[in-house]
């Protein structure tokens, strides 16, 4: 069960790019979310499911003894989660949401490299991503916003 949940139903277990196919397949589940219930549904469904995968990490890498499993793609469902719920109006920020996030998510700039590299456990398996979805959603939104104002939105 846990690494149904870690794998998110199994996307980690892609052969290639496991990080972006968790990230699809989190987009995937939040799209009818943000459809149909308040965006505050998906930001508790957040909170709820980074609570959980924190424990269910510390637990993985404690029996396996590997921080940061490519396959366990919680993470970034978590980010890509964070960044809808900042930036999801439109279908352009829904597809500007998930490039920005796997851009910030690969090249871990600023503090979430510092994260990234210096925080162990879940925290640290579930942090770069929380701030990496933090900053695609404010940019997607900030982008949109100047795209709008340009009359190319």
């Amino acid at each position: 069960m846990r690494k149904l949940f870690l794998t998110f139903f199994y996307s980690g277990l892609a052969p290639k790019a496991p990080g972006t196919f968790g990230s699809i397949a989190g987009l995937l589940v939040a799209l009818p979310i943000l459809k149909f219930a308040p965006v505050t549904t998906l930001l508790l469904l957040t909170i709820l499911v980074t609570i959980i995968a924190v424990d269910a990490i510390n637990k993985e890498e404690r029996e396996s003894g590997i921080h940061d499993a490519s396959s366990i793609v919680i993470d970034e469902v978590v980010g890509i989660w964070i960044a809808l719920i900042l930036s999801a109006g439109t279908p352009y920020q829904i597809i500007l949401s998930l490039l920005l996030f796997r851009l910030f998510d690969i090249w871990k700039p600023s503090i979430i490299g510092k994260i990234d590299r210096d925080v162990k456990g879940g925290w640290g398996v579930m942090g770069d991503d929380i701030i990496a979805g933090i900053f695609a959603g404010l940019s997607s939104a900030i982008i949109y916003g100047v795209l709008l104002k340009l009359g190319f939105a």
